[in-house]
């Protein structure tokens, strides 16, 4: 689509939380809450001219590398938020996208993401082909405390699960969405950190990406200094990993 006349630099979309984005104790899911930051993500890059079917003309798309979620309260059942999200860099094959989530005017969430265009092709980073001189960047508005960050990949874990991709976790470009890594991680959390919402932050690092029917194992570290590190593995390579604050 063209650049829409409505289009802004910074870009704010309401929401309201439904049942089904919620978890036994009423609160939005973790997953919901990337979704949600993702989905307004993906509407802005629309807005602007970058949707995914003009990246595809020069088989190109959006790949998420990285993202960083810091959370101080998580939205209930019927309640309605809004979500605001601006770029803070592109310099042609990366860009920084900051996400915000604000309730009755104060912000209860935030996320720093780091993006590469990817050639859907090649399986290559590459220089965007589209012309992104009409995008306004704000390098010091930042929507976190600290931005995304490198997963240490050295802890000692154990295994915790398999898993074979599914035809329900692949998206548009056929493979593993990018919240169906942090759904099986989260799913081997103990419920009693769930259930209390004493997730602070999430660091994700999408390493290597995952297809139809492979097979993965889900490894997951002692609790070190209030956090836990979770590894999704194929073939004994690190394809994601998370690292959760308490």
């Amino acid at each position: 689509m063209p650049i829409s006349p409505n289009f802004k630099s910074i870009y704010t979309k309401k929401w309201e939380i439904f049942i089904s984005q919620c978890s036994s104790n009423s609160s939005l899911r973790y997953t919901e809450l990337s979704n949600l930051f993702q989905l307004t993500a993906a509407k802005h890059s629309d807005l602007g001219g970058m949707s995914y079917f003009e990246m595809q003309e020069n088989n190109q798309a959006w790949v998420l590398s990285r993202m960083r979620l810091e959370i101080e309260h998580l939205p209930i059942w019927h309640e309605e938020i809004e979500v605001k999200t601006w770029i803070e860099s592109l310099d042609g094959i990366r860009s920084v996208r900051n996400i915000q989530m604000i309730q009755n005017g104060k912000a209860i969430a935030g996320a720093s993401s780091l993006w590469v265009v990817l050639n859907t092709e090649r399986k290559r980073p590459e220089v965007i082909a589209i012309n992104h001189d009409h995008l306004t960047k704000h390098p010091t508005l930042k929507a976190t405390e600290s931005d995304y960050n490198r997963v240490d990949l050295n802890f000692d874990t154990k295994k915790v699960a398999n898993y074979k991709v599914k035809y329900s976790d692949l998206d548009i470009v056929k493979h593993v969405n990018n919240v169906k890594y942090l759904e099986w991680c989260l799913d081997c959390i103990p419920l009693n950190i769930l259930e209390t919402n004493a997730i602070k932050a999430l660091d994700m690092n999408y390493l290597s990406e995952l297809n139809y029917e492979d097979e993965v194992s889900i490894e997951i570290s002692e609790i070190i200094e209030n956090s836990i590190y979770l590894y999704i593995k194929k073939e004994n390579k690190i394809s994601f990993a998370l690292k959760v604050e308490m």
